[in-house]
């Protein structure tokens, strides 16, 4: 896979539009988390530093092109100031006059903002006008939004058919990481997949049993699995209709020659909530009035010997109902061991979605990680196998 980056474009004095993820969480006027924000200040500073001058294009909640006061972006914009250290002025509207005036007067060292892209219902529907209306305002375009590379919207996909399209800094390292941990991967690779339905993972589970070399599968998706195979699981989530398709899961496991890791001691409570009194009992112990909560410790330190044997990790999921102690002991554990492995540079680990990067941030080992991706629905659509039409565009 090859793409251009900011390296390969000359930027000298060029309007650069700038696709970046601003869609941070805010209350009361004020943003809560500035994570994404922060995240996108390389690219900005290197275009700066290139000569460039940026124009900052994002998305804003669900306005259904519609303009919507509350969810217009200049909500963002002292948080978006006060981490790039520079002017950040702000158009009204993302094309026509207001944005054109807005491009002719931004100087040197200056960044401009446009209004929420998704005001137009041209931008969802990734209209080839509006999107001639959006490469108008500049002479470069550069994608910096890993995060809705997934979506073939006007702004992540046609605009970079209409200008000399490259990816920024974090595009470009998130498709690095990426490419590490599922392209070209160092061998063996060990994949964690948690989280509470085997149906929203479907497409997730079949495309990794034919791609890594063992599976630990964990949360409420490892009930499923297990009731699957005639396991008693209690009062535990468990998607009991999905016992075929978990069956056809492990056969395809079977096949492609990827180990599958499922509990075998395991936490259980009878009710769900902080300090609840529990026990840790052999797998097929769970009692008929009991929930499986989380992982035991045989089977974290079975996580932990697998972690060893192999030299990369993709983590995707909670091992336990991990926001609950002690139910999230397993979920701490393991991730802790894959910090130490990674820091001793026997692995490289690759993580993301919202679940997994709280549950990292919980176990405080998420900068220990080699990478961890906050783009939360294409980094799942990457591991499943699919094309995102955001990435696919900036091929070369």
């Amino acid at each position: 896979m090859s793409w251009k980056t900011l390296d390969d474009m000359d930027l000298g004095g060029k309007v650069v539009m700038t696709r970046v993820d601003l869609n941070v969480p805010v209350e009361n006027g004020e943003v809560t988390d500035a994570t994404r924000i922060e995240r996108i200040v390389p690219t900005v500073r290197d275009i700066l530093d290139k000569g460039g001058k940026p124009v900052l294009m994002a998305h804003f909640g669900r306005p259904k092109g519609q303009r919507v006061d509350d969810m217009s972006l200049r909500v963002v914009l002292p948080a978006l100031q006060q981490a790039l250290g520079v002017p950040v002025k702000f158009a009204e509207d993302c094309i026509g006059a207001p944005a054109k005036r807005a491009v002719a007067d931004l100087q040197a060292g200056e960044v401009l903002l446009l209004e929420n892209t998704r005001f137009h219902a041209g931008e969802e529907t990734n209209d080839g006008i509006f999107a001639a209306s959006l490469g108008a305002l500049g002479e470069v375009y550069c994608n910096d939004a890993f995060s809705a590379a997934h979506r073939a919207h006007a702004s992540t996909e046609a605009l970079a058919r209409i200008l000399p399209a490259c990816a920024g800094r974090l595009m470009q390292a998130e498709l690095k990481a990426l490419e590490a941990a599922l392209g070209n991967p160092a061998r063996p690779v060990i994949a964690i997949v948690g989280g509470a339905k085997v149906s929203t993972k479907l497409d997730l589970l079949g495309n990794l049993v034919a791609r890594v070399d063992r599976l630990v599968i964990g949360g409420g998706m490892a009930n499923t699995f297990l009731a699957a195979r005639g396991v008693e699981v209690g009062k535990s989530l468990a998607e009991h209709d999905m016992a075929e398709t978990a069956r056809q899961i492990l056969e395809k496991a079977k096949e492609t020659g990827c180990e599958i890791l499922l509990p075998g001691d395991i936490v259980v409570a009878r009710e769900f909530k902080a300090g609840a009194d529990s026990e840790t009992l052999d797998v097929a112990a769970c009692p008929a009035d009991a929930m499986i909560l989380d992982a035991g410790p045989q089977t974290v330190e079975a996580i932990k010997k697998a972690m060893a044997a192999s030299q990369t990790l993709i983590w995707n999921g909670p091992l336990g109902a991990f926001e609950i102690p002690p139910f999230d002991a397993a979920t701490v554990a393991a991730a802790q061991e894959a910090a130490r492995l990674t820091r001793e540079g026997h692995l490289v680990s690759v993580a993301g979605g919202g679940d997994t990067v709280a549950a990292l941030n919980q176990a405080g080992v998420a900068d220990d990680f080699s990478y961890v991706s906050t783009a939360g629905g294409a980094f799942l659509e990457w591991m499943e196998g699919k094309t995102l039409p955001g990435v696919a565009v900036l091929e070369t």
